[in-house]
This record gives structure tokens, sequence and C-alpha cells, in this order.
């Protein structure tokens, strides 16, 4: 290919709303262009590297037993109503109804689609196992589209779905598909980590995420110097074991604090610190309430919460809830007196002497004390995890890390294969709903993952595997008739024997073409100058090491070759 025939729009200087470097690189190096919010365009040079991406599942997904689909993008609003999800996506789901009145959902997964097209065409325990993967356009209505295309209204996924008779064979199923999710991201060039994660929305008993670390990331990861490693979503703690220490004060003391609602306000209108006040939080536990207990400077982890209580669901209850449960209006409820069950963080014990709501409207409480002024039900890990919390498994502390998921697999078992109908006959001649597995890779965001990990200064830095061409011939003078009939040969010769290449065949100055190359970040550069020509010999430097070398003319195609082959 040769850049005076395709669209490559250079810049060299990005947009100021652009902020993740994957985002600013994408733009200037030509790979992208938004069309509206969270809404992009792939240009030349981004689609190849999306090929390449592609491909690369594909053969990995190939080798793990599983085939290839394609699904709808419009879906049935009935089957997301019939799984019990079309309420629960909430705003990011873009529905509409089409001139007869039926309402579609624009689809954001497909674990019910699939369900109804498998429900359809297995019998007996004889059609299982089975895996069906597609890659496809997927839309979710994102309410802040940030960082180019890591977080996006319209995205690309590749999700494979397994069906199996029995948890044994979802087992190898899912194993399956988490060795071939490792080579993927391994031959895509990527640095990355599998840590235990919570299965949200999709359901399922067991789900892992891929994660590269990103300071774009939406997501965090708790790791310890010696091996304990989760998403903050699900992230244990060790038990610090507190001791309640004895109040200082002789009773509670109930004061005004008149519109102030939140812990910020307290803290700011009375200079009490987060740390010294407990944040009283209202929940809907499968129809009962409870009251949750973590100190002011903490977030409640619902996750942790559900385990703790043995339940699927779990919600804020509503403003009036809360003061039916209370008597006083959201913002200032507390422990004291209230007549539902209260679970609170390990912390809460070694507090005392704090200040929480009083369940009236305007009102606190301070100096209050766990067991003289109030009891709990049960304590646990509730929390969310810190900075410096012990490991729960004794490997150390804790340290959080920004990161960004390209990769989730979820053991789902029989969510979708029960609400939807996905059922076989076993050999006991029982009729049984199928086990399922579901795993899914953010394909655009291998992209911006790999130029997040992959850059300097200059530009992009392609791992070899997913890069547009494998290497770009740079003429330094392309007026020159000698320098433009060596590139020619070259990029023929190459392009015969089936080598990806790409010839800057532009009428430019040096340096633009070379700060182009750079910044496009095409592994190897073969460059063609009148003054080395002189002499015989074209250079050969490498974009990865910055390593360069000459080569005599009529020796350089063996010499690249060799030298492709081997980074192949």
């Amino acid at each position: 290919m040769r850049w005076t025939q395709t669209l490559i729009p250079t810049l060299r200087n990005p947009p100021k709303d652009a902020e993740a470097v994957s985002h600013i690189l994408a733009l200037r190096a030509g790979l992208v262009r938004q069309l509206a919010s969270g809404v992009y365009s792939y240009l030349p040079m981004g689609f190849r590297v999306l090929h390449k991406i592609i491909e690369i599942i594909r053969e990995e997904m190939s080798r793990a037993g599983a085939e290839e689909v394609l699904l709808p993008a419009l879906h049935p609003a009935d089957l997301w109503k019939k799984s019990g999800r079309f309420e629960t996506l909430g705003d990011d789901k873009i529905s509409f109804k089409n001139r007869s009145g039926h309402e579609f959902v624009l689809g954001p997964t497909h674990e019910e689609v699939i369900t109804d097209l498998v429900g359809t065409c297995i019998n007996s325990f004889r059609d299982l196992p089975v895996t069906l993967y597609q890659i496809q356009t997927k839309f979710r209505d994102e309410a802040r589209p940030r960082f180019g295309v890591i977080r996006t209204k319209e995205f690309i996924m590749k999700d494979a779905y397994s069906f199996d008779r029995d948890l044994r064979g979802l087992d190898i199923s899912y194993d399956k598909m988490s060795e071939a999710y490792r080579k993927i991201f391994t031959r895509c060039g990527l640095k990355f980590e599998i840590v235990k994660a919570d299965s949200g929305m999709m359901g399922g008993n067991m789900s892992q995420e891929f994660m590269v670390e990103c300071p774009y990331g939406e997501d965090r990861v708790a790791k310890s110097e010696n091996g304990y490693l989760a998403s903050t979503d699900v992230a244990e703690r060790g038990n610090p074991n507190l001791q309640t220490p004895p109040p200082k004060s002789s009773k509670p003391v109930i004061f005004d604090t008149p519109e102030l609602r939140t812990i910020d306000e307290l803290a700011k209108k009375f200079k009490i610190k987060p740390s010294e006040m407990v944040k009283t939080l209202i929940y809907a536990a499968e129809g009962n309430l409870i009251a949750v207990l973590v100190s002011g400077d903490s977030e409640v982890n619902e996750s942790k919460l559900r385990r703790l209580l043995k339940i699927k669901m779990l919600s804020l209850a509503s403003p009036q809830q809360i003061e039916e449960a209370t008597g006083a209006p959201v913002g200032f409820a507390g422990p004291l007196g209230i007549k539902i069950p209260v679970y609170a963080d390990w912390d809460i014990q070694g507090m005392a002497d704090f200040v929480t709501g009083a369940n009236t409207k305007d009102k606190h409480y301070k100096n209050v004390n766990l067991g003289r002024d109030f009891n709990v039900t049960v304590f646990g890990d509730i929390r969310a995890v810190k900075d410096g919390d012990a490991a729960p498994d004794g490997s150390g502390k804790l340290r959080l890390t920004t990161t960004m998921e390209i990769g989730h697999v979820f053991k789902l078992g029989t969510r979708y294969s029960e609400s939807i109908g996905a059922n076989f006959l076993d050999e006991d001649g029982k009729r049984k709903p199928a086990i399922m597995g579901c795993y899914g890779i953010g394909v655009n965001r291998i992209l911006a993952a790999a130029i997040e990990e992959h850059h300097d200064e200059r530009g992009i830095k392609w791992p070899p595997g997913i890069a547009p061409f494998e290497v770009t011939v740079i003429t330094v003078n392309q007026k020159d008739k000698q320098s433009a009939e060596v590139a020619e040969k070259i990029h023929d010769s190459l392009d015969a024997q089936r080598y990806e290449v790409f010839y800057d065949d532009r009428d430019e100055r040096a340096g633009v073409k070379f700060a182009d190359a750079d910044l496009i970040g095409i592994p190897t550069q073969v460059i063609i100058g009148e003054r080395n020509l002189k002499e015989g010999m074209v250079e050969i430097k490498s974009r990865l090491t910055g390593e360069s070398k000459k080569v005599p003319v009529e020796a350089l195609t063996q010499a690249l070759i060799g030298h492709l082959f081997s980074m192949r």
C-alpha cells in the first residue's frame, strides 16, 4: 500500500478534549475520528489494527473449539423482559418502538439471543457441548463517554457462549476459553493480569477479568506484594480484629445539622474528620430493610454485602422506605433506636465517640459508642478496600491500581437457560437446562490498551502481532529517481512474498515523513536516502528499539525477510 493512495490524516497536535494517551495518539496517527460523543469511525490504519486483532481472536477461538456465528443487533424487548434484564439495564439500554409499535433493544450483549437460538436447536445431551462466538458491534448509552475508544456508546466485542450438560463440562469449557484468552492477549503484545471479579448484571457464580494497568481505566485492582489479586468489586481484606476503645463521654449528645445530609457537608461545617463519623445506609435486601454501617471515609461494597447476607438481590432503599425505617428523611439515618437489623463493617469495632445520624430531620448525634448506645446484628468485611489494608490471605498490604478491562469470563450456570429456555433431554430421560458460560473481549479496547502500553514521546510503537503493517519504506527525497526506483522495487518484492509493506511515497520533507513514521509506529522502517545509495546502502531501523543498521541494496530484501520472519 502507498501513502498517496489511502487516507491517513495525521495531526501535529491533538484536539484539546483528548485526555488519554491512546486517544491522543489514535487521533494524531489518523486511526480514528469522532462522529458523535462516544461514536467513532475507524480509518484505514486503525481498521487494519482491528482486523489484525480480530484475526488473532478467530484463530485462538477456532483452536479452542468455538464456532463463529453472527447474531442480530436488534433484539425484541420481550426477550430481555423474559430474562428480567430489561429493567436492570436502566438508562444504559438503547431501546425504541418500530412503526408497528413493537419494542426493540439495540444489543448491549447477547446472552438472551444466543440462549433463545440454541434452545431451539438442541434436543439431547448428545447435542452438547457447544461453544459459539461472534464479533459484533454492541450499543450502550454510556452516560460519560471518555478517553476515545476506551469508553464509548458503540463498541466492538467478541462474545462467546458455551452450553454444557453439567458443571464438569462447564469447567472444561471455561478453562479452554481462559487459556484462549491468555494466548490472544499475549499475541496482541499486552501485559495483563487475571483477577477475580463480580459477575454483576450477568449473573452466575464465578467470573474473572483480564485487566491491563491504565490510568484512564474505569476499574481498580487490589494486589498484595506476595500474590493476592482481585478486582475492587470483590476484593476482601484481612480482619483487623479491632478492640472497641472505652468511651470518653457519658452519653450521646444531639446537635442541630440543618440541611446537612452528607459526610462532606458535616465535615466542612463542624471540622469533623470523616473517619470520626459513621455512615448509616438503609438497604432493601430481598424485601427486608436493613441498616448498614461503615466509617465516614469508607464506601459500602455491595458485592461483599450480598455475600455476607447470602442473597442475590440488594438495592438502596427508596426515600419512602428510609423514612418508614428511621422516621427521618434521607441523610439523617443512624443506628440508635432503629428497629431493623444492623450490619456493620469491622472498622466500627475500633471506633468510639463518633458522629452519626439521629433519625430525626436536621439532627445528628455526637459521642455515640458501640455497645453502650446501640448493638450490631453482624460484623463483617463490607466496605471497599483501601490502600494499606491487609490482604485476606496474609500475603501483605494491598495496593490499588487503576486498570482497564479487556476481557471477562463468566460461569453463568442456568441463569439464562432456565429463564429463556435452553433445555435438553439427558441420559436419565429428564429435561434439564443447559449449563452456560459467557466469555467477552473488548476488541477496540485492545487497540487502546496496546497504545497505552507501547508508545513514547514520538508516537505509537505497535507490537508486531497487531501492527497495521510489518514494514514501512520511506524515501528521504521522493523526487530522486534512484531513491524512488529502489523503494518501488523493495515494496513490490516484499508484497509479492506476502509481507505487509507500506510505502510513504509522498513528496514531503524528510522531517515530516520521519515524524509521521514514528507517530504511526510500524515496527520496522526502511529508510532510502541519496547519501546512503551512493555507497550502495540503505538503512533498516527498528521503531521498537531505536536500533538501526545499514545494509547493501542487493542484500536488503533477504535481510528484511529474515528480520520480519523473526518478528512474526
